[in-house]
């Protein structure tokens, strides 16, 4: 039975394709037509079956019952012919075109395939679908990628089975910041060994400390899945003081490289925040710069205390607004503002998470404590720790929060809460972490870890790392045959440097043409948003102070411009003929 059918499966679980088309044209033609789907076989012999059931209603002589199956909002009309319905317009007929186009829509679901395409799922899931201006360059962006998926219709086999006298080709180049200048073109990627090199140079990093039995990034959110591995330093603090020794040379290291522009940036993550340090003439600054994000209003005070003068960008994009909106009231538009102002008031409010019912539930509390009198003998928690939405009149005044105070707590672990240092202040901020308790977990799988330093250059305690990179070679389906795909996977912390070197990598090899998914760190996306002001910066005195950071100079150029990307980070790059697309 089974060679005679085609595509027949035992009981009937699967119905074949043929089955399914033959199931389809009827409707489609009637659809077509324009005929009535009353007059199909099916229809009038449900229609007529469903006359002498409880779909048509019955008759009641002299009451003033209400027709369920009528259109909601039409009145119930006299019934003259009630035994008839008129084709489509009585209630079974209404019934059964419900039913029928039900079924038309199951049926044309259970068609469709089950997979689409093989994009992965972080293409659906992009904040926009509209893409960029094409351009020759695209925007830079400082966060930090856990993985990129490179596609083309030409074959990745060349960044496969690298000599080794290629791999430490590429290993002197990028100790020695010697860059080659690839031809737009390579007409034959497997056989060009610069081409191999350059690809080996741009998979370096440096990384401290360095564990092997232990991933060390990224450290948000890693509890997970560091739990039920052997750490050994929860356990013995002896090696935990020798290990935050160590880390604060390096770290030292780090930051004196950064001042003498011999290291263009590094990220410092811990368990809790990130924060990335920027030479002077990167992103449109001409002073150092340290973004924290995120942050806690503990931690803000902490860095007052010690004197660290700090900005909050998105306060000061909100004291501006709100500066607009007090000048345009005292233009004469009192009235209308008043009322704008008292419905923001209100949203705001509504969005932090404040309700009448949770404040009379504690006026109520403390009402009853009155009246029992023992409120002097309980003690009273500390409501800031305890209570993290806004309270309203009485209790608003018990809490001792000001409007201030309520919105810095509100933004907490949100990357509105990022925070902005410049110039000396960042040696100030340098002393403040390293002399900071908080900056290492005192439990958890994390107990007792330095913060990861990631840098593009060496510096003193570093171990040299190489991102994971594979080629795959897949079936991507298109319309309805299969069109061959190749694909080419990178894996760890790449930095900005790493994706620009990479992109310009691929135009050569792949004539121009390719495609990339990035996989973003989240809490590290907010790093793209402006900080400066300034919109030129002089290119001379950059290319002069700067060319000696270890940095390609077209992947410098790049990350001297201001960064336009917001909160948001680079989730969809292509590249057609040279120039860029990207999706946010």
């Amino acid at each position: 039975m089974c060679s005679v059918v085609p595509g027949y499966s035992p009981g009937f679980k699967r119905p074949p394709e043929t089955l399914r088309l033959k199931r389809k044209r009827p409707r489609r033609r009637r659809s077509s037509s324009g005929e009535d789907p009353q007059d199909s076989p099916l229809a009038s012999s449900a229609s007529a079956s469903a006359k002498g059931c409880l779909l048509s209603p019955r008759p009641y002589p002299g009451s003033g019952r209400r027709n369920p199956f009528l259109a909601a909002g039409k009145a119930p009309a006299g019934r003259p012919g009630a035994g008839r319905d008129p084709p489509g317009g009585g209630p079974s007929g209404q019934f059964l075109n419900v039913l029928q186009e039900d079924r038309s829509q199951k049926e044309d679901y259970s068609e469709i395939p089950a997979v689409e395409s093989l994009d992965p799922p972080s293409v659906a899931t992009s904040n926009t679908d509209v893409p960029s201006f094409p351009s020759y360059e695209f925007p830079a962006d400082w966060s930090i990628k856990t993985r990129l998926l490179f596609t083309s219709s030409q074959s990745f086999a060349w960044a496969d089975h690298i000599k080794a006298q290629e791999e430490s080709q590429g290993y002197v180049q990028h100790c020695r910041a010697t860059f080659i200048n690839l031809p737009q073109s390579i007409q034959e990627p497997k056989l060009s060994t610069e081409l191999r090199c350059a690809f080996q140079q741009s998979l370096v990093y440096w990384l401290h400390p360095f564990l092997p039995w232990l991933h060390l990034f990224p450290r948000i959110g890693a509890d997970r899945k560091m739990a039920g591995k052997n750490n050994l330093l929860s356990c013995d603090e002896a090696l935990q003081q020798i290990l935050m020794s160590e880390w604060s040379l390096s770290f030292t290291s780090l930051y004196n490289l950064l001042r003498a522009k011999l290291c263009p940036y590094f990220y410092v993550c811990t368990y809790q925040f990130t924060v990335l340090f920027r030479a002077a003439g990167l992103a449109g600054s001409d002073v150092i710069t340290a973004l924290i994000s995120p942050t806690t209003r503990g931690l803000r005070e902490a860095m007052k205390n010690e004197g660290i003068e700090f900005y909050m960008p998105f306060q000061e994009i909100r004291k501006r607004k709100s500066n607009a909106f007090t000048s345009h009231t005292e233009l004469g538009f009192a009235n209308d503002s008043e009322r704008t102002g008292k419905d923001a008031e209100n949203e705001e409010e509504q969005q932090i998470g404040g309700g009448n019912d949770e404040d009379d539930d504690d006026d109520e509390g403390l009402l009853w404590l009155e009246e029992m009198g023992v409120q002097d003998k309980i003690k009273k928690p500390d409501t800031i720790s305890i209570q993290l939405y806004p309270f309203r009149g009485a209790a608003r005044s018990k809490c001792g929060l000001s409007n201030k105070e309520r919105n810095e707590v509100q933004m907490d672990h949100k990357p509105e809460s990022v925070v902005l240092v410049k110039g000396t202040n960042t040696f100030t901020l340098l002393n403040f972490l390293m002399n900071c308790k908080s900056l290492v977990a005192s439990a958890g799988p994390q107990a007792g870890l330095p913060p990861t330093l990631l840098s593009p250059v060496a510096f003193r305690g570093a171990t040299m790392q190489m991102l994971k990179a594979r080629s795959i070679n897949i079936k991507a389906q298109v319309h309805s045959h299969y069109k061959d795909a190749f694909s080419l996977e990178i894996v760890g912390p790449i930095m900005p440097h790493s994706l620009h070197s990479l992109s310009m990598l691929l135009q050569s090899a792949q004539n121009g043409s390719f495609s990339a998914v990035c996989y973003t760190h989240e809490p590290t996306a907010v790093f793209n948003m402006g900080i400066s002001h300034e919109q030129n910066i002089q290119k001379e005195s950059l290319g002069k102070d700067l060319c000696n950071c270890g940095l390609h100079p077209n992947t410098l150029n790049q990350l001297a411009l201001c960064p336009t990307l917001g909160k948001s980070s680079i989730r969809i790059l292509e590249a057609s003929d040279y120039i860029y697309t990207w999706k946010v």
